[in-house]
């Protein structure tokens, strides 16, 4: 059981070593922004590293969109994303799941997703696993409930696409945490992280506002639980810097047995 945390970019591996964490998740270019990643100093370094190196796609990124002039350029930042992953040898690339907009048909949203992968087939394929992460708010949300995940899963299954299971979302989103593994299985038959987060806000409240582990409104157990279960790595997105995070990277591995 891998455990970690998400850190700054500027340099990833001291951050893992100040926190003891075994895997960092980091952006490689600015989350609100639309540049594509520059070329890494430290790519060889990361590249060797025992620390499992996750990447996350900027926030911005939306291709389930209607808009084609986010839609379009999405496709295209994603792969260039994945590259830009593979090349400091990354074990995969996290997204958002997106959404459309108040009164357009859900399915184009979901077909959307499928035509994205195409794209990147088409473009040479991507070069390390895409995990879709499942959000908190929006009623036109790709991942936000489970009976839309499932309409995706139906539309990019044949493609192989990974799963990152939040904790915060998944409660902030109106999905109980209880059982929610299996749950998330029967829908994508994998789950490849697991972003390990309490929650600020209550159940359903759709806001995404994480929390350090025990302070907020998610019982640490049912967090714990679903890493046992799961069987994946983790990773704490939660605040408090260096003390906060090892602080909830101990938690874990306490409870968890690791």
């Amino acid at each position: 059981m891998r455990i970690g945390a998400h850190v700054d970019p500027a340099d990833p591996l001291a951050a893992a070593a100040e926190r003891g964490a075994e895997a960092v998740q980091f952006f490689l270019a600015d989350p609100q922004g639309w540049k594509a990643p520059v070329a890494r100093a430290d790519a060889a370094e990361l590249r060797a590293s025992d620390v499992d190196i996750y990447i996350h796609a900027p926030y911005v990124i939306n291709v389930a969109t209607l808009n084609n002039r986010i839609r379009i350029p999405s496709r295209k930042l994603l792969l260039t994303h994945a590259r830009a992953a593979a090349e400091i040898g990354a074990r995969a690339l996290i997204v958002h799941g997106g959404h459309v907009n108040a009164g357009d048909d859900l399915s184009v949203g979901f077909d959307n997703w499928r035509k994205t992968f195409a794209y990147a087939a088409k473009e040479g394929g991507l070069p390390l696993p895409v995990l879709i992460e499942n959000t908190a708010g929006g009623d036109n949300a790709m991942a936000r409930r489970f009976d839309n995940l499932a309409r995706l899963w139906e539309a990019i299954g044949e493609f192989g696409a990974g799963f990152c299971l939040d904790t915060c979302h998944a409660h902030a989103g109106g999905e109980e945490l209880l059982d929610i593994v299996d749950r998330v299985k029967s829908i994508t038959g994998r789950i490849d992280l697991i972003h390990a987060n309490d929650s600020k806000d209550s159940f359903d409240s759709g806001r995404d506002r994480h929390d350090n582990l025990g302070n907020g409104k998610i019982d640490p157990d049912l967090v714990v639980a679903a890493i046992r279960a799961s069987g994946a790595p983790a990773i704490v997105e939660t605040p408090g810097g260096v003390e906060g995070q090892s602080a909830d990277i101990a938690l874990l591995r306490e409870r968890a047995g690791n």
